[in-house]
């Protein structure tokens, strides 16, 4: 398993959709905000934690077709399928692999990217604890939409669709931890949710996206 998730990683570096694609689509999400709602520092406070979250989960779309679809078109993943190793631990490897190599630095960025957002001083480490928490739950639950699409052309668009119902809410318990930390009230319930819910995708999504990967390899 660790050889599988070094092989990931180094793919993931080396193709065109690695961290740096998802940091600049981050960054340019954040920066044309001001220029869309106006440069009202009181407005950019107000919104930035949905924004900074919003940036996340869509940079984290970007390079999700990747982690089946190179297996699959050199045939790696079916011997990947027929090989003793569990079907669920290789598709968590690859939902691990993603997140470290999108996000990962998508969450060490955010609070730097909410400094041009104005937001306010006590998010910047709730912006950080909510994506490190949070943005597994995307990726595992990325690994299943790419489960379920692996083999199809040009399924990008299709993955899409199947995954964003599937963040809201982890979106809805993230922002609203990053919201209430900012007001200075207690959120702890919120982020207990958002913890809950990425625990849940790593017991179940491993097993639905496993299955899902044999179904479309018969």
């Amino acid at each position: 398993m660790r050889a599988l998730l070094t092989r990931d990683l180094a793919l993931a570096l080396r193709s065109g959709g690695g961290f740096g694609l998802s940091l600049a689509f981050f960054l340019i999400v954040t920066m044309f905000v001001p220029f869309g709602v106006g440069p009202s520092s009181a407005t950019l406070s107000l919104i930035a934690p949905g924004i900074l979250w919003i940036g996340a989960l869509l940079a984290c779309l970007l390079s999700l077709d990747r982690i089946f679809q190179l297996d699959y078109e050199d045939g790696t993943l079916d011997l990947l399928v027929t090989s003793p190793l569990p079907m669920e631990g290789v598709v968590a490897m690859k939902a691990l692999a993603h997140w470290l190599t999108t996000g990962l630095p998508l969450t060490l960025a955010a609070p730097l990217f909410g400094f041009l957002l104005n937001l306010p001083s006590g998010g910047y480490l709730w912006i950080f604890l909510s994506l490190l928490v949070g943005t597994p739950a995307l990726s595992f639950l990325g690994a299943f939409g790419a489960a379920i699409t692996v083999g199809l052309k040009r399924g990008g668009l299709l993955l899409s669709l199947l995954v964003l119902p599937l963040y809201i809410p982890t979106l809805i318990f993230g922002t609203q931890t990053v919201v209430l930390a900012a007001k200075g009230l207690d959120n702890q319930t919120a982020f207990m949710m958002l913890a809950a819910l990425s625990l849940l995708t790593f017991a179940l999504i491993p097993f639905a996206a496993a299955f899902a990967v044999r179904v479309n390899l018969r």
